[in-house]
């Protein structure tokens, strides 16, 4: 059920209105002017609005404008006296439709009803992009994670190339996240790819994509990541697990800003920017001949080294809280309490697995707990497992 305001000078338009959108299970509010519409606009969450044009004092184009400078809602504009001139100025000024008096009861509700699901699908995203950026945020408080930020601030406006060292588990996907985040380009593609996990013979087909029968199980051609990160942000994680063969055509990419698909001949233009991480050392890697070196300097153009937990134990207790909150909302229950003195204990083990472990191991005392976490629970569910 969804909240509706109309806004109409005629009592008749506004009484049938509000019985016929009352009859499809919405809440209706009326309005006969502008001035009252607006004060009723300020005070309530409305899903959408049914405005009429022809109003005394204020009209509904007039309304149109400053309803847009507090709310964000879809507007339906209803007029006696159509025009497409009238139609066309209000659909510029950010009006969802436009339809004449008396309204067809069909094209009426399907109108309201495409207008709440618009509505609800902003909504909707809105958030999702706040639980997203939630979900990347880098938390602590230690001075490698103030450098950390003040070095990403400094690096995401830009359109240099980035390398992310670090060891597995250490949060180097959350780097590039706030790199894309924070750039010019946030609003288009991230798109990420783990060369450790794709197989050799496919890495190609993956990134550069393939025209339909250059290989046996190619029954259509496909967009690579580099097609679909255009304008955006490609992040290759793992690189130092790439072939050979893959980096030469990486390599290429990055010097023309074009590609080629598999099995094709076009050249394509992409624009791209590279975010690239590795838990290897490339440098070895090139002495080894398993990685080029005029790669790496073509990703290099800044190197940021992501921190092992065990050289910052300081953001451990913060982790560790947040943890707790994210996976009990997860669970659909109270966040936990944790003692002081399970804080403590948490941050004298090594932490092999960085981060990542610590989450594990944070959701399963948790799970095993009973109604808070002590330092019996860490000795019991933590250091056997550690050791």
């Amino acid at each position: 059920m969804a909240k509706i305001l109309v806004v109409d000078d005629e009592s008749s338009i506004r009484r049938t209105l509000k019985e016929i959108l009352e009859f499809e299970k919405h809440n209706v509010d009326v309005a006969a002017d502008g001035l009252t519409a607006l004060e009723m606009a300020r005070d309530n969450p409305y899903d959408a609005i049914l405005l009429d044009i022809k109003m005394p004092e204020m009209d509904g184009i007039e309304v149109l404008d400053k309803l847009q400078t507090f709310i964000d809602v879809p507007v339906i504009m209803i007029s006696g006296h159509g025009s497409i001139d009238t139609a066309v100025e209000a659909i510029k000024k950010g009006a969802y439709d436009f339809i004449v008096k008396p309204p067809d009861l069909n094209r009426l509700l399907i109108s309201v009803r495409n207008a709440i699901d618009k509505k609800e699908l902003v909504t909707q995203t809105i958030q999702l992009k706040k639980e997203t950026s939630h979900k990347y945020e880098i938390v602590g408080e230690s001075d490698f994670i103030v450098s950390l930020n003040e070095m990403i601030s400094k690096v995401a406006p830009t359109t240099a190339r980035v390398l992310i060292t670090g060891e597995n588990g250490s949060g180097k996907e959350l780097v590039a996240r706030q790199v894309h985040e924070q750039s010019t380009r946030a609003k288009s593609p991230f798109i990420e790819v783990n060369c450790a996990a794709i197989p050799t013979e496919l890495i190609e087909s993956q990134l550069f994509g393939h025209e339909k029968g250059s290989f046996t199980s190619a029954i259509k051609q496909r967009k690579g990541d580099f097609e679909l990160a255009h304008g955006g942000t490609l992040f290759l994680d793992e690189i130092g697990d790439m072939s050979l063969n893959a980096q030469a055509k990486v390599l290429r990419a990055l010097q023309e800003n074009k590609i080629i698909r598999v099995g094709g001949e076009k050249d394509i233009n992409v624009d791209v920017r590279i975010i690239a991480a590795t838990n290897k050392n490339l440098k070895e890697a090139i002495e080894q001949g398993k990685f080029r070196e005029d790669l790496y300097h073509r990703l290099s153009v800044i190197i940021i080294e992501v921190a092992p937990l065990r050289d910052r134990k300081d953001d451990i207790p913060i982790l560790v809280k947040r943890f707790i909150n994210d996976i009990c909302a997860s669970q659909g229950r109270q966040p936990i309490p944790i003692d002081e003195e399970a804080l403590t204990e948490l941050q004298k083990f090594s932490w092999t697995g960085n981060v990542r472990e610590l989450h594990n191991v944070v959701e399963r005392m948790i799970i095993l707990c009973s109604n808070s976490i002590t330092i019996d629970d860490v000795k019991l569910y933590v250091k056997p497992l550690m050791l």
